[in-house]
């Protein structure tokens, strides 16, 4: 919408006469032009450290590592039924008889978890 009538540059705002002339604010062209201020005594900020000043911060100290521990899965020990005792002791002779020859084993076990419930099965 324009205000201005094209004959007599004028408008009404407010019920007052307003030429274009005031439609410009002159408050601040003694400033306007000036070059911008470079304190003497204090170095810039650098851009990595003002981009820190805005990063996200952990307001609940904790609370991902707490919530990544839950995550965590852990496996279930599993014990040997009687038969599996059996058959472990048949492979344990094996390897009592084999010893002179230096075999290569691979030996799986359950270490427990030290936070939570179960543990993990290594080799």
């Amino acid at each position: 919408m324009n205000r201005w009538n094209s004959e007599s540059h004028q408008a009404r705002l407010n019920g007052r006469v307003v030429t274009e002339e005031d439609e410009v604010n002159h408050d601040y062209d003694d400033i306007i032009n000036l070059p911008h201020y470079e304190p003497k005594h204090h170095p810039r900020m650098s851009m990595w450290n003002r981009a820190a000043q805005f990063a996200p911060f952990a307001a609940l100290t904790g609370y991902d590592a707490a919530i990544q521990e839950s995550g965590r899965l852990t496996d279930d020990w599993v014990g040997l039924s009687e038969s599996g005792n059996e058959e472990m002791n048949r492979k344990m002779e094996l390897i009592v008889s084999m010893l002179p020859e230096h075999p290569s084993l691979t030996i799986e076990y359950f270490v427990p978890d030290e936070h939570k419930d179960g543990g993990s099965y290594q080799s």
